[in-house]
């Protein structure tokens, strides 16, 4: 048998593997850009099958080709979406051409498994054309903008139970540490009394808000320019293939998408994306802060702040004996930069776009997709093998109370301002705790000093007027 087939193009004749489900465009693409060597992402490539097969069943309906050949494509495209067919899209996830490489490469690899399905061998393209049929009325300048707006919005719904299940994570630390005095600090210096259970409340708090924002992104996203073919006026489409093939993708995917008002707009701009990265940014930041302070507040153990302990998950030098390190905050602070850094890169290709199109859409799905599943698995192991696990230590967290002189703004209001840094003065100097010096100086009647640094002392709201007292 031959090991080879031959393809043709516009620019010649190439050989291509006799069994491959790509054809020769493709073989092109992977000639051309060798860049990141890193494959297109498979959320994207689902979506495009899910893209394909709505145009495929609209076209059908329209009359374009016979039951035997819808049934073939419909299958090929129903496998794409499943993910069968992620191998065989092998281009570059970097590429010139606006994602041409893209769409080209899912063309020849929906037609020649169609044509597998009809028993027929690959490459038979008088039977079933990579561009005759699977890319019928479509163009890549409206197909793959929609299939990485599809694919967005499906990874922001993997996304979102995450971010929720980790602020509930923070909730139930919340209460959980909710008895636990400390002492609160800012600009890394000792301030003034909390709650751990308070710090804890507002970093829930915190992913709240990037629940909220990550729900309403998929408003931003579900305006799609597909039917638009080249430059969004429809060329080379019927209007009623327009006026459907939006309906019949809506329906394969449920969810709730709209064709633009305004096609060309839509192909022109791409600065949806650019707002959905920044939403994700926001979540990367919050995940960046957070993960920081718990590698502040678990420092140590014996040496640091240790006032957390976080879970053991292996050993953390080689040199030194006993050392473990805080390797999941550390992990989800660098899966936070890369969002960072993807949003930069997301925000310059937007902007680069020229006149009727944006040809660095490549640059933009690989980066907002990554950003995605970078904040998705960041979120699921920061709770799974972090933030459930973590423990207070209620000794370290009571005596560095007692012995700072933060615990004296607990005591302003009994003593004055005067009074009390007197006192910080003399436990300085004396070296000395703050309750000792309370004691000896007799400045306060017994058991007022625990009434005053305690958890519900340190976490009302303000100060009672005197007739509230």
């Amino acid at each position: 048998m031959a090991t080879y087939r031959t393809e043709q193009d516009l620019l010649g004749e190439r050989a291509v593997p006799a069994d491959a489900l790509h054809g020769i465009y493709t073989e092109r693409a992977i000639e051309n850009f060798p860049l990141s060597q890193r494959p297109v992402n498979p959320a994207l490539i689902h979506a495009y099958g899910a893209v394909k097969l709505a145009c495929a069943q609209t076209n059908h309906e329209l009359g374009w080709w016979d039951d035997s050949k819808e049934g073939a494509i419909e299958t090929a495209c129903r496998e794409m979406m499943e993910g069968r067919l992620d191998a065989a899209i092998c281009v570059d996830a970097l590429q010139g051409g606006a994602g041409t490489s893209t769409n080209m490469n899912v063309n020849e690899v929906l037609a020649n498994r169609a044509l597998r399905l009809l028993g027929k061998p690959p490459g038979d393209y008088q039977t079933i054309s990579p561009l005759e049929d699977i890319n019928l009325h479509q163009s890549t300048n409206d197909t793959y903008p929609t299939a990485l707006k599809v694919a967005a919005i499906q990874s922001l719904r993997l996304l979102q139970p995450q971010v929720i299940n980790l602020l509930e994570a923070f909730q139930r630390k919340e209460q959980e540490f909710a008895r636990i005095v400390k002492v609160g600090r800012t600009q890394l210096q000792d301030a003034v009394l909390i709650t751990l259970g308070r710090e804890m409340g507002a970093y829930a708090e915190a992913f709240a808000r990037d629940r909220w924002r990550i729900y309403k992104c998929e408003e931003r996203l579900r305006i799609v320019n597909l039917g638009g073919t080249a430059i969004g006026t429809g060329l080379a489409a019927p209007r009623q293939y327009i006026f459907r093939v939006v309906e019949r993708l809506k329906e394969i995917t449920q969810l709730g998408l709209a064709r633009a008002e305004n096609l060309v707009e839509c192909t022109q701009n791409a600065d949806v994306f650019v707002e959905v990265s920044g939403i994700l940014k926001a979540c990367a930041t919050n995940l960046l802060k957070i993960a920081t302070d718990l590698r502040l507040l678990s420092s140590g153990p014996d040496a640091g702040f240790g006032e957390l302990h976080l879970p053991a998950r292996q050993a953390g030098s080689s040199i030194m004996p006993g050392k473990v390190n805080p390797v999941i905050p550390e992990a989800v602070s660098q899966a936070a930069i890369a969002v960072m850094a993807n949003d930069q890169a997301i925000t310059q290709a937007c902007a680069m776009g020229n006149l009727e199109l944006n040809a660095f859409l490549p640059l933009v799905a690989d980066c907002l997709l990554e950003s995605l599943d970078l904040l998705r698995n960041a979120c699921r192991i920061f709770r799974e093998h972090c933030v459930d696990g973590m423990r207070a230590d209620e000794t370290r967290c009571r005596n560095n109370v007692e012995g700072a002189t933060a615990s004296l703004t607990a005591l302003v209001e009994a003593l004055g301002y005067e009074k009390a840094q007197a006192l910080a003065v003399r436990a300085c100097s004396e070296v000395k705790s703050i309750r000792e010096i309370v004691a000896e100086e007799g400045v306060l009647p017994p058991g007022e000093f625990d009434r005053l640094v305690s958890p519900e002392n340190v976490t009302r709201l303000g100060s009672p007027l005197p007739e509230d007292k």
